[in-house]
């Protein structure tokens, strides 16, 4: 890489730095993005380069006021900026990960300057990839990576108290204790309301638009079921896995199975309608006549991208009756963390004003947060 390139290259990401502290959510696949943009329409041209910035760093129209501010304010006269050679070329994301060591015989008769340290790992990079765009290889890494998460299940509080280090005295106890010593002072005793797993109940669309992500969201459901609390009880969460398409089909049972792999074979076998038609509405109705007890006070997550074929005005009613039982309800779309999405489906603008946490679902960096976003309802 010729020097002016790399000019042009620090520029460019001192201005993608600058827009993180200006507020913009600048992640490392959009830096990654801007640098492979300006590289095929070249950096010397402003007008492309403030093109290239805007169709790959923004996310929404809060994001374009802050851009053209953080562009004005930082390239000024943008005639002077390095040209570097337009070509198809490999650009390092940013990244915080550990400079990697140098191989034996690397960058012997180079310029100390042309080696580029600071690239993000295979894993990192993976982490952020659409998974409807994975080769069957990358899949297979995705599900290994799944398996590796270490879910936290919610608690809730009860009636019950339980002996703890500090909080309300336990009068009880504590007069025991002095009875023990004969009427002597002794330890003062203390009590606090106990916690309990709190159920997380999963709705899971496969009809044929969520096709490319019904697996890997059946994969991170039966992740989080299947995982113990960190309780003295060891207990699981008790809840259960429900898909949607044209009909309701509990799959909690097949979910049982400790490997992933057999887990979603077994679902397979059990659902009849794999990459079918949706009926959100009805679907919801139906759980919720059956399983009404079960979402009492639970967290429930729908995995939907909000295409129904069915009367909105139902699903509306539904998701209203469900958030009124449950006690969080989480919504994971594939669609909302890209590029330019907005929730237009009618299906998601009849459900968003009963939705708790309205969470992207396309990449593992989206599914590693969901998993936090359970934990903490």
């Amino acid at each position: 890489m010729s020097s002016r390139a790399r000019e042009a290259d620090r520029i460019l990401l001192g201005f993608t730095r600058a827009l993180r502290a200006a507020g913009v959510a600048v992640t490392q696949d959009r830096a990654h993005g801007f640098l492979q943009a300006t590289a095929i329409v070249g950096a010397g041209d402003p007008v492309a380069t403030y093109t290239a910035g805007r169709a790959t760093l923004c996310a929404g129209p809060d994001d374009l006021r802050r851009y053209d501010q953080v562009f004005e304010a930082w390239f000024g006269s943008t005639a002077r900026m390095p040209v570097p050679p337009v070509s198809l070329r490999t650009v390092a994301a940013i990244s915080t990960l550990p400079e990697t060591e140098p191989q034996p015989g690397e960058g012997e008769g180079e310029d100390a300057g042309d080696v580029i340290r600071a690239q993000a790992s295979d894993v990192e990079t993976l982490r952020h990839r659409d998974v409807a765009d994975l080769s069957p290889a990358e899949q297979e890494r995705v599900a290994t990576l799944i398996a590796r998460l270490r879910p936290r299940t919610p608690r809730r509080r009860t009636p019950r108290q339980d002996p703890w280090r500090r909080g309300r005295v336990d009068a009880h106890r504590t007069l025991r204790a002095s009875l023990q010593h004969l009427g002597e002072p002794a330890a003062i005793h203390y009590r606090r309301r106990g916690e309990r797993p709190r159920r997380v109940v999963w709705l899971i669309d496969v009809s044929g638009s969520m096709s490319a992500y019904a697996d890997v969201l059946l994969r991170v459901a039966h992740r989080v079921s299947t995982s113990s609390t960190s309780g003295s009880r060891g207990s699981t969460t008790g809840g259960g896995v429900f898909t949607l398409g044209t009909r309701l089909t509990n799959i909690t049972r097949a979910l049982r199975h400790r490997d992933p792999d057999r887990a979603l074979v077994a679902a397979g076998e059990t659902v009849p309608d794999w990459s079918g038609g949706t009926r959100l509405g009805e679907n919801l109705q139906a759980f919720l006549r059956r399983h009404q007890g079960l979402a009492r006070g639970a967290v429930v997550v729908i995995a939907s991208d909000g295409w129904e074929r069915g009367d909105p005005a139902l699903l509306q009613e539904q998701t209203a009756r469900l958030h009124r039982l449950a006690h969080r309800t989480v919504w994971v779309n594939p669609h909302r963390g890209k590029v330019g999405y907005e929730p237009l489906q009618r299906g998601i603008v009849a459900v968003l004003p009963y939705v708790d946490d309205f969470v992207a679902g396309h990449s593992l960096a989206t599914y590693e947060d969901l998993v936090e976003v359970i934990a903490r309802a």
